[in-house]
C-alpha cells in the first residue's frame, strides 16, 4: 500500500470527489447517482461491432478424482477480440477460468498450482470457507523462483507455500453462484484484470425441484470491462507492469479503473441465439470498479422484467421483479428473463443505463426459434433464508478517504489502512450483530464467511434488489447501510473490505476475528 498526496486524494473518483472535500450534501450526491467511479482506459486497438460475437460458456471443470480439482495458474494467449490472441493471466489457460459445479454439503478440494510470475492467492468469494482456504492475500503461492520474503507485508500469521497450495470447501451452504479470483496483498486489482477469476456454482436438491429453467436456458453471465493496447494486449495503469515490485496505480486511476470493452464471459458484447422461452441469467459484476444498471430491451423499446429469484448467496423466499437492475463489483443476481411470445429473428438488448456510447452496451439475445418450455418461477422460492433479531451489539464503520497515522492519505476502514497484523473487529462464534456501513463515494463492500441481509439504507427501508442473503452490499456516494449476520461456520481470521479493487489494493480492507 501506498500513501496518497492530498492533490490525490482530492481527484478521487472522478466525477464523484470527495463529500468532505466538496461539501456535497448526502442528498445531492445521492440525487446526481453519479455512474462511475474512477477513470475510463480507451483502447489503442480497432474495436469489433456489437452483437457479432457468439456468447462463449466456460467449460465445467472435471474432477481428478471424487471430490478433487486441479487448476494451473499459468500465462496464456486468450482471443478475446477477434482475431487477436491477449496474453492473459488465467486459470487452466482460459478466461474466464473454468467452472466449479458442486453439491451443498459435499466438501472439495481444489489444488491450485502456480506457474505464473508472481505470487498468488484464491478466494472463493461468497464460499462459507475455513480461514486457512479462504484466500488471506498474505497467504501466498509462491512461484518456484520467489524468495519467501520478497516484498511481504510483515505478518506473521500468513502460510506461504510454494508452487501449490489445497484449498478445501466444506459447501456447508446454501445454493448459489460464486467465484474465485485472485486476492493477492497488494494486487488483486491487475491480478484480476489480467484474467485470474471464475465461477463456481453450488446446487442442491431442493433448488434442482422448482422448475427453474435448466440446461442450454441456464446462462452464466460474468460481465466485465477491459481495455486494449495497440497490439491486442490488455492495458491497465500499473505502477509497476512485472507486478513485482510496486503496488498502485497512476494518480489519474486512484479512484478504479474502467475499461472501453464490456466483455460477457471473456467475448466483447456478445450475442447468443435464444428460444422463445424463459432463460435463467446468473449474471456476475467481475469488473474492477464498474457499476452497471442492467436493462433488458427489443429492438422496438419494449423493457421485458428482470424477474429475480436469487442474491449473492443463493435464492430469494420470493421472486421480485425489476424494470432495471444497479448490479456494483462483486454483486451477483439470479433473474429470469421470459422471451415467449417475441417473434423469430427478433433481437433483445441487455443494455448498461450507466455506461455512455459503447459501454452503454452489455450483450444481445436473439431469439432463433420457438421452442416448448415446461420452467416456472414459482411463488416461494426458498424457505430456509435466516432470520435473525436480538444483536449483541451495533458497530458503526466508515469507507472513505483519509489523513493516515504516518501523514498522507489512503483509502480506509474506520479511519485506518489495512494492516495484516491488526485486529480490528474481534467476534464471538454465533454472535448476532448489526453493522452500519458509511461512504464517502461508492464503494461495493463484502464481507468474508458470513452472508448478511440489509436492514436500511439511508434510515428508509431496503431498495427492492437488497432482498435475500447477500456478501456484497453497495454504498451509494454519502450513503449509511445497515446490515445483519450471524457469525457462525468457523473461527479465525477474515476480512471485510471494499470490491472497488484499486480501493480494495489501496488499504480500503480490515480483519475480522471470530473467536
Amino acid at each position: 500500500m501506498r500513501d496518497l498526496s492530498r492533490r490525490q486524494v482530492l481527484g478521487l473518483g472522478g466525477a464523484l470527489g470527495l463529500l468532505a472535500a466538496t461539501g456535497l450534501s448526502t442528498a445531492a450526491a445521492l440525487s446526481r447517482r453519479p455512474a462511475v467511479t474512477g477513470a475510463e482506459l480507451r483502447s489503442a486497438v480497432p474495436l469489433p461491432p456489437a452483437f457479432q460475437v457468439p456468447l462463449p460458456l466456460p467449460a465445467v471443470l472435471k474432477p481428478v478424482a471424487p471430490g478433487r480439482y486441479e487448476i494451473t495458474q499459468r500465462v496464456a494467449e486468450v482471443e478475446i477480440l477477434p482475431g487477436i490472441r491477449t496474453p492473459m493471466w488465467t486459470y487452466g489457460g482460459t478466461f474466464p477460468g473454468p467452472t466449479i459445479e458442486s453439491r451443498r454439503g459435499r466438501p472439495i478440494t481444489v489444488t491450485h498450482r502456480n506457474e505464473l510470475p508472481v505470487p498468488t492467492v484464491v478466494h472463493l468469494h461468497g464460499g462459507r470457507t475455513p480461514a486457512d482456504s479462504d484466500g488471506y492475500p498474505t497467504d501466498l503461492v509462491l512461484p518456484g523462483d520467489w524468495a519467501a520474503d520478497h516484498h511481504a507485508m510483515p505478518d506473521p500469521r500468513a502460510v506461504r507455500t510454494h508452487l501449490t497450495r489445497d484449498y478445501t470447501f466444506p459447501l456447508d451452504q446454501r445454493s448459489a453462484l460464486l467465484w474465485y479470483h485472485d486476492h493477492r496483498m497488494d494486487f488483486t486489482a491487475p491480478a484480476i484484470w489480467r484474467g485470474l477469476a471464475g465461477l463456481h456454482v453450488v446446487r442442491d436438491d431442493a433448488e434442482d425441484a422448482l422448475g427453474l429453467p435448466s440446461g442450454p436456458r441456464e446462462l452464466p453471465l460474468m460481465i466485465a470491462d477491459r481495455a486494449f493496447t495497440a497490439d491486442g494486449g490488455l492495458d491497465y495503469p500499473s505502477l509497476d507492469g512485472t507486478l513485482r515490485e510496486r503496488p498502485g496505480v497512476r494518480d489519474s486511476f486512484l479512484g478504479g479503473v474502467l475499461g472501453d470493452v464490456i466483455l460477457v464471459n471473456g467475448a466483447p458484447w456478445p450475442v447468443h441465439e435464444a428460444d422463445a422461452a424463459r432463460y435463467r441469467l446468473r449474471v456476475l459484476n467481475a469488473s474492477n470498479a464498474r457499476h452497471y444498471e442492467l436493462e433488458a430491451v427489443t429492438d422496438d423499446g419494449r423493457r421485458l422484467d428482470l424477474v429475480q429469484i436469487g442474491a449473492d448467496q443463493g435464492l430469494l423466499a420470493a421472486p421480485v421483479s425489476h424494470g432495471s437492475l444497479p448490479i456494483a463489483p462483486a454483486e451477483r443476481y439470479d433473474l429470469v428473463v421470459d422471451f415467449t411470445g417475441l417473434p423469430v429473428g427478433s433481437r433483445v438488448r441487455l443494455v448498461n443505463r450507466l455506461g455512455s456510447g459503447r459501454t452503454g452496451e452489455v450483450m444481445a439475445f436473439r431469439i432463433a426459434r420457438t421452442a416448448r418450455d415446461d420452467s416456472r418461477i414459482p411463488p416461494v422460492l426458498s424457505t430456509d433464508l435466516p432470520s435473525w433479531d436480538h444483536p449483541v451489539r451495533v458497530r458503526e464503520f466508515s469507507f472513505r478517504a483519509g489523513r493516515l497515522p504516518g501523514g498522507g492519505h489512503g483509502w480506509l476502514v474506520g479511519g485506518l489502512p489495512f494492516d495484516p497484523a491488526r485486529a480490528d473487529v474481534t467476534v464471538r462464534l454465533g454472535d448476532v450483530e448489526v453493522w452500519r456501513l458509511v461512504a464517502d463515494v461508492h464503494h461495493p463492500v463484502h464481507l468474508h464467511l458470513a452472508g448478511f441481509r440489509v436492514l436500511s439504507r439511508g434510515g428508509r427501508p431496503p431498495r427492492p434488489h437488497d432482498a435475500g442473503l447477500k456478501d456484497t452490499v453497495s454504498l451509494r456516494p454519502g450513503e449509511a447501510v445497515e446490515i445483519i449476520t450471524r457469525f457462525d461456520g468457523y473461527r479465525g481470521r477474515f476480512l471485510f473490505h471494499c470490491h472497488n479493487a484499486e480501493h480494495e489494493d489501496m488499504g480500503m480492507m480490515a480483519n475480522l476475528e471470530v473467536t
